[in-house]
């Protein structure tokens, strides 16, 4: 076989090697790797807490158990206090009928935490240990949230010693008020809580909890229902 031919061989097979390469079709080429993709967990969102005024509530809602409804906050066998929670049309609403009232219409839930006398009695052991954080927060994502929400900062004044002691956060929709400083919450005195919605009530729902002092009592209170509704 000549020279010549040898090098006319040489030349085709490395042509036909780029047109392999070109094609995309080149057998050494090492299989590109598929990500997996992972689910991104919300991180809790902090929210601009407003003060409590009784001045933009309107009529209340009325239910089978009045237009207020009571849950004692039991932990432990014993109770450590009480919630009283309500929910209001917008002011000037006579008659707050959600049945009778426009789509879009928006429900302030107001919620009343009461701590007992004797809770403060209760001390830790320790006290090198650092207490935990006193918490009011819903235990179900609050459904029709309209970015509204606060408390009584006239009532952590008096209950805390600190008006701003409290910080709020959404956590996967559910709503948490934390005590975040202050002297502690005073016995016997009381913080109102609320948030704004723009779905009505079911009903009374066991999806609010408060922690304090290592206890957790959960209590029930007027919720919006779990799901929207279909559009």
């Amino acid at each position: 076989m000549s020279r010549t031919r040898v090098m006319l061989g040489a030349g085709a097979a490395m042509l036909a090697s780029l047109v392999l390469v070109a094609c995309g079709e080149s057998p050494e080429a090492d299989p590109v790797a598929v990500p997996t993709p992972t689910a991104t967990v919300a991180a809790p969102r902090t929210l601009l807490a407003a003060n409590y005024d009784e001045a933009m509530l309107g009529a209340k809602i009325e239910g089978a158990q009045g237009t207020e409804l009571e849950s004692v906050l039991t932990a432990q066998g014993r109770a450590i206090g009480r919630l009283v929670s309500f929910v209001a049309c917008p002011r000037e609403t006579a008659d707050c009928d959600p049945a009778a009232m426009p789509e879009g219409t928006v429900y302030t839930y107001v919620h009343r935490v009461t701590v007992d006398e004797d809770v403060a009695d209760l001390q830790e052991t320790d006290p090198a240990v650092e207490a935990p954080a006193t918490i009011f927060r819903s235990t179900r994502r609050a459904t029709g949230f309209n970015g509204s929400i606060g408390y009584s900062r006239e009532q952590a004044q008096a209950a805390l010693g600190d008006a701003d002691a409290i910080g709020v956060t959404s956590d996967q929709g559910e709503l948490i008020w934390r005590v975040t400083s202050g002297e502690g919450w005073k016995p016997g005195a009381t913080i109102t809580f609320w948030w704004q919605s723009t779905l009505p009530p079911e009903g009374p729902a066991e999806a609010w909890q408060f922690e304090t002092r290592s206890m957790s009592a959960n209590a029930s209170a007027p919720f919006p229902p779990a799901d929207m509704p279909v559009e």
